[in-house]
């Protein structure tokens, strides 16, 4: 049996949870990384309500990151990175789910760039690929889902030039993506389409969704234990045009049957 594994950025859980409920419903995705919360209060009972266990790391106003199991309850494995340079941002958390190791994941934006907060990115990229390294070293079926705030190639946004300076875009951030690719793990979506342009997410103005001018920032990243089994990839663009919407659209992966884990 098949595994649909989201990712999906909510931008506020409970201000966008009607969209939430509603995707979930249309999709039915088996694993869902949610990222940007920005609440301390999580909607368990009308997440449970929809058919989804779910385990979260949460806090006031800002980031929030959380893992939902359609018709499972995600066992928790740890929230927040080894050596977090910044522990109080809920940025981090990874549970097992259907035999599968899965981290949602919330990277820092980094900018303005440079300064404290590119800083703090890069740092914070250093303590992630630590723990991937670990991951992998594992051996697990592992995923790796969610906002990493990189572009990585320039056929990643629609105007590179424009983002050169952004904290998004810049040869520091890109070389640390770069990085965990080289150690093993694969961009799923690259990987399967490597010759597409396909975006993640658009900024509310100037049209920018209807021009389709976007940036692919939201990843899934797999390790080689379960890269063979990433049967498609891609990008659910419909919440992105519902009212009251994230600027983030999901992206997701399906992945053939495999062995248990």
């Amino acid at each position: 049996m098949s595994i649909r594994i989201a990712t999906y950025n909510i931008n506020g859980i409970n201000q966008r949870l009607d969209n939430l409920l509603r995707w979930l419903k249309s999709t039915s995705p088996d694993i869902v990384c949610l990222q940007e919360l920005k609440s301390e209060r999580f909607p368990r009972t009308e997440i449970e309500r929809a058919g989804y266990g779910a385990v979260w790391s949460a806090q006031k106003a800002w980031n929030g990151v959380a893992i939902l199991a359609r018709g499972a309850e995600p066992v928790l494995i740890r929230e927040g990175l080894p050596n977090d340079p910044e522990p109080e941002q809920k940025r981090y958390i990874e549970a097992a789910v259907s035999g599968v190791f899965v981290a949602s994941l919330y990277c820092p934006n980094g900018n303005p760039a440079p300064g404290e907060k590119y800083d703090y990115k890069l740092r914070w990229m250093k303590a992630l690929r630590k723990r991937a390294l670990d991951v992998l070293k594992s051996g697990a079926p592992a995923v790796l889902a969610g906002d990493y705030n990189v572009i990585p190639e320039d056929a990643d946004v629609y105007r590179p030039e424009a983002w050169r300076k952004d904290a998004l875009f810049r040869p520091e951030v890109r070389k640390a993506y770069a990085v965990l690719l080289k150690d093993g793990w694969v961009d799923t979506i690259k990987h399967l389409h490597p010759d597409e342009r396909i975006y993640t997410f658009w900024k509310y103005w100037r049209n920018s969704f209807e021009r389709d001018a976007g940036l692919r920032i939201d990843h899934i990243l797999a390790s080689p234990a379960i890269s063979p089994r990433v049967t498609e990839a891609g990008v659910d663009k419909a919440p992105r045009g519902w009212d009251s919407r994230s600027d983030h659209a999901p992206a997701w992966i399906t992945l053939a049957d495999g062995p248990a884990a």
